[in-house]
């Protein structure tokens, strides 16, 4: 599995209701320097149906200013759609929704999905 096939099956198993950080995405990859690549990654993503890229912000909660499918709108629209308020700043509320990072066979079970 190549780097971008990791982050992507990462960022897949992000639960509704949960956003993650480029940094923690990076961590989960194995390297915490990859989180430019991780925004790379993202922003190039084959299946934005089925790789929820809308649920990765930054470090401090902000929404990408240039998310690729839409544009910043859009990453808010989708975040409200899946339960997760945005300030007007354009912020997520880490202390409510940051992912606990538990993937694979250590994923708890999540009820909204």
């Amino acid at each position: 599995m190549n780097t971008f096939e990791k982050i992507y099956s990462i960022v897949g198993q992000i639960p509704r209701g949960k956003v993650a950080t480029y940094g923690q995405i990076a961590a989960l990859c194995g390297n915490v320097r990859l989180a430019r690549v991780v925004g790379y990654a993202l922003h190039s993503n084959p299946r934005p149906d089925e790789i929820p890229c809308f649920r990765v912000v930054n470090r401090e909660g902000f929404l990408s200013g240039s998310f690729a499918f839409g544009g910043g709108d859009e990453q808010k629209r989708l975040l409200i759609l899946d339960g997760i308020e945005v300030d007007d700043s354009g912020r997520v509320d880490l202390s409510k929704y940051l992912w606990d990072g538990a993937v694979g066979d250590n994923a708890p079970e999540n009820e909204n999905d």
